[in-house]
């Protein structure tokens, strides 16, 4: 088994589908990385992956809007394929095992670092699950 992993932000709001009865999630991942070059020169390459979350559980996707920071993992599948003007592309999708929410991108303007950030939204989510405050319990992670 090949498993990758991909932490990114989503491009766009996901899309909820059904195909032969069962549910599907699909949105795209954007994993960026910062290099220089043997000149010194700082570049940035963005990956996009092609996501699709096989799943019951749906209720994740209203969370999952453009900007928001992921973390996910699953089985990798790439294609090669011919563009309309006759040149070749290649994608990347996954298919996903596993998804969670690591933040907005409003959440990262208001705080000093996603760090902290993901610290407090943890918190906040903790705090939230005390006795008799049941409009939380449903959430689905």
């Amino acid at each position: 088994m090949i498993k990758m992993q991909v932490i990114g932000r989503l491009g766009k709001d996901c899309v909820v589908n059904t195909v032969n009865g069962k549910n599907v999630i699909n949105f795209s991942v954007a994993h960026s990385e910062r290099y220089k070059d043997s000149q010194g020169t700082l570049h940035e390459k963005t990956i996009w992956v092609d996501c699709a979350y096989w799943t019951d559980r749906t209720a994740i996707s209203p969370y999952l809007l453009k900007g928001t920071q992921v973390f996910v993992e699953g089985q990798p599948e790439a294609r090669s394929f011919t563009r309309n003007d006759g040149t070749p592309g290649s994608s990347l999708s996954l298919r996903i095992r596993e998804v969670q929410l690591l933040g907005s991108k409003s959440d990262n303007d208001n705080a000093g670092s996603s760090q902290e950030n993901n610290s407090e939204v943890t918190a906040d989510s903790s705090a939230n699950t005390s006795p008799g405050n049941e409009a939380n319990d449903d959430l689905p992670f």
